[in-house]
């Protein structure tokens, strides 16, 4: 993979930031994509979202919530293999080959909520200038969190991070999960 090029006056970063930057390219340019791990607190989920594919690939950057911290690396990482060597994702289409028995799809992230699920990506794209995806995971019995069924709490356990709060890509049942 060529280097990565960052458009980022470094000299404005904090020392702090300068090697969060640092670490976020040189993860970028050893195994694809930086991870970023955010742990759940009181007031919600913890996830993991990537830095630097958009600068890297071209693809959007992507977050995931609510899943253990491994299992959200490994479809992360996943995502950006596939999605680099295989081209864009479609939201709202069902992917039942991430992990077996369980689907995932796609939604565009409102940029409202960038702040807060990719706040350590500001460091490499400092204006807030990048796609974004949420990769929304299904229960094993594949039920979504806007699904009336779907487990107490689960909708909040992983919000959509739209607008809204619900799909707007697609419409829930008629054409998209």
């Amino acid at each position: 993979m060529p280097a990565v090029t960052i458009e980022t006056d470094a000299e404005t970063l904090a020392p702090e930031d300068h090697e969060l930057l640092e670490w976020i390219v040189a993860e970028a340019e050893r195994r694809g994509n930086a991870v970023i791990s955010v742990p759940a607190d009181d007031k919600g989920s913890g996830f993991c979202f990537t830095a630097c594919v958009w600068a890297a690939h071209q693809v959007p950057e992507a977050v995931v919530i609510g899943l253990p911290e491994r299992m959200a690396q490994i479809l992360l990482d996943a995502y950006v293999d596939r999605a680099a060597t295989g081209g864009p994702f479609e939201v709202g289409k069902i992917y039942d080959d991430f992990f077996e028995g369980v689907p995932v799809t796609f939604e565009h992230v409102h940029p409202s909520h960038y702040a807060e699920y990719f706040g350590s990506a500001f460091v490499v794209y400092p204006d807030g200038d990048f796609p974004a995806l949420q990769i929304i995971v299904a229960t094993p019995e594949g039920k979504w969190p806007w699904d009336a069924d779907a487990p107490e709490g689960f909708a909040q356990w992983q919000p959509v991070l739209t607008e809204s709060g619900r799909p707007e890509c697609w419409t829930p049942g008629i054409d998209g999960p």
